[in-house]
């Protein structure tokens, strides 16, 4: 064998090993999210079934809640609390101490969701839940696939962000149903884009990080954590427009 073809064996041995290790990273990743999607999903199911719960979280009138207890807003705000947490001292904390973090993080978040079991009928949570899941599976192959550089597309739906969550603090006590249907509209626009950029990020950081691996479980969760989010928020949006709310 001549030295060309050593060479060119040695990195298509390199490209194979750099796939191989990219598609674990990336399974272990969606593994996570997956995970932590069904664990949220059974709590908020089942605490939707505790009448003792749902009585300290909401008022609630023929099975249906139609307001919020003091208890319920803590809940609601926990989850918020821990991932800005996590997100600052992701670099201090351990692997384990990370993992334990995200578990917590997906049974808060079931507890806050309870509201919805109470809100829409079961059949409709599963259908928006499947085109959810196309919508998200669709995005995030695309960002992963794609050779164009999502950065601007970021950067763009970041700001839509920042306006949806201003625009939906402001409508807590507007209470505009008009105003609703609009930011769930807009909602499902920057979380799908996001979903996309997400997915680019992550598997560059997969570059970043491949050669420590404390560092790579740490992107990993954290990946999970993110397109998690953007998971919900799509689904929170499409429910809010073609959920079908109980009588």
């Amino acid at each position: 064998m001549s030295a060309r073809d050593e060479f060119e064996s040695f990195q298509k041995s390199r490209v194979l090993q750099y796939d191989a290790g990219l598609r674990s990273y990336m399974q272990k990743i969606y593994s996570y999210m997956a995970a932590a999607l069904g664990v949220t999903g059974l709590i908020s199911y089942f605490s939707a079934q505790s009448p003792d719960f749902v009585n300290a979280m909401y008022i609630v009138q023929d099975n249906v809640a139609i307001g919020t207890k003091p208890l319920a807003w803590v809940v609601m705000l926990a989850p918020v609390l821990l991932v800005f947490l996590l997100g600052f001292s992701l670099p201090r904390l351990s692997l384990p101490a990370i993992q334990i973090s995200f578990w917590i993080y997906a049974v808060l978040m079931g507890l806050s969701s309870t509201a919805i079991f109470l809100a829409f009928s079961n059949e409709s949570i599963a259908r928006v839940f499947f085109i959810t899941a196309g919508t998200f599976g669709g995005m995030s192959l695309y960002g992963y696939l794609t050779k164009s550089n999502l950065s601007s597309v970021g950067s763009f739906m970041m700001m839509g962000l920042v306006g949806l969550i201003i625009a939906s603090l402001v409508n807590l006590f507007l209470k505009s149903s008009g105003l609703q249907f609009a930011l769930s509209i807009i909602g499902i626009i920057v979380f799908t884009g996001l979903t996309a950029f997400d997915t680019q990020r992550i598997r560059q950081m997969y570059d970043q990080f491949s050669a420590n691996e404390e560092w790579a479980g740490k992107a990993a969760i954290w990946g999970a954590l993110t397109l998690y989010l953007d998971f919900i928020n799509i689904f929170l949006s499409l429910l809010n427009l073609f959920g079908d709310r109980r009588k």
